[in-house]
């Protein structure tokens, strides 16, 4: 094994392993995937252990190719946190805040936080990437992103609520949809007779639907499956049935009058939260401390 390890070899390994194939790291990279190759065996000759293991639809890392994988991220956000340094030194005239959350919380964001961000910080730049409850904790705690927007997270021991406020599942509709006056509750058998649009598995929101399926032995069964929560909305408001939200996700929709929110009489939707998270032990930048302060202090979903 050599005495000194060849940081940029690390790059073409990364690369191959989030790209998933040594073709699509060489496309990413600009570069003939028998570079990326030759670099990574020599990582390995460096280092004296084997750090990909190659199969039909790619690569994935060994044991020792993720503890290299765990260094190299470590290293990027050793560096975030020496530009945070510098930028703090500038009086914040320009760096990078990014954000990974789900669609829920993007008017509550844009509504008050980011407003206030941008008008304060006109030099930073803030990057905003949506995902599903499962894609959000994954980028959060690999440093993908500093911040986090979920709704109703799995416990994760990489992963640490800044934030938490209880925001209960709720039954979306169209104000004149349902039979009779409006109620001001329903019960998940009310809610299974009538046709349904939910999200994906990935996403907060349907897996605690399953979690009171599974508790209540009843079928939730959706007649609409999508990852988009403004499909959910306009499902609800052309008529063809109910969404199930939380309140915070339509905030827009009910105060102009085009939906109703109505809560669910059980206790798993009603102890769901919104967490705003981040990475245990990561030191945020400066800019990213600034946006955290201000997505608890003003964002509806932690009122």
């Amino acid at each position: 094994m050599a005495d000194n390890l060849t940081e940029s070899r690390i790059v073409y390994f990364f690369e191959a392993v989030r790209c998933g194939t040594i073709r699509a790291a060489a496309d990413w990279l600009d570069v003939a995937p028998s570079a990326v190759s030759r670099q990574i065996g020599l990582l390995e000759t460096e280092l004296d252990v084997a750090l990909i293991e190659r199969h039909a639809r790619g690569v994935k890392p060994t044991d020792a190719g993720q503890y290299l994988i765990e260094y190299f991220r470590e290293q990027l956000a050793h560096k975030d946190d020496l530009i945070s340094r510098l930028q703090e030194l500038r009086g914040l005239r320009t760096g990078n805040v990014n954000v990974i959350l789900g669609e829920g919380f993007v008017s509550d964001v844009l509504a008050g936080p980011i407003q206030h961000f941008c008008k304060q910080y006109p030099g930073i730049k803030l990057n905003l990437d949506l995902g599903s409850t499962n894609d959000v904790m994954r980028r959060v705690s690999e440093d993908e992103g500093e911040i986090g927007l979920v709704y109703n997270p799995p416990s994760d021991p990489k992963i640490v609520s800044r934030a938490i406020k209880r925001q209960p599942m709720m039954a979306i509709v169209k104000p004149n949809f349902l039979r009779g006056s409006k109620p001001k509750s329903m019960s998940v058998q009310e809610l299974a007779s009538y046709p349904l649009a939910a999200t994906h598995p990935t996403y907060g929101t349907r897996q605690m639907l399953q979690a009171v399926e599974f508790a209540e032995k009843i079928r939730l069964e959706p007649v609409v499956t999508t990852n988009s929560i403004s499909l959910l909305k306009q499902f609800a408001m052309s008529g063809l049935g109910l969404a199930v939200l939380p309140a915070f996700a339509v905030t827009t929709e009910v105060g102009a009058g085009t939906l109703l929110a109505i809560e669910i009489d059980h206790p798993i939707l009603m102890k769901a939260e919104a967490h705003l998270v981040t990475r245990v032990g990561r030191k945020l930048s400066v800019a990213s401390n600034k946006m955290l302060q201000l997505m608890s202090s003003q964002m509806q979903a932690f009122r």
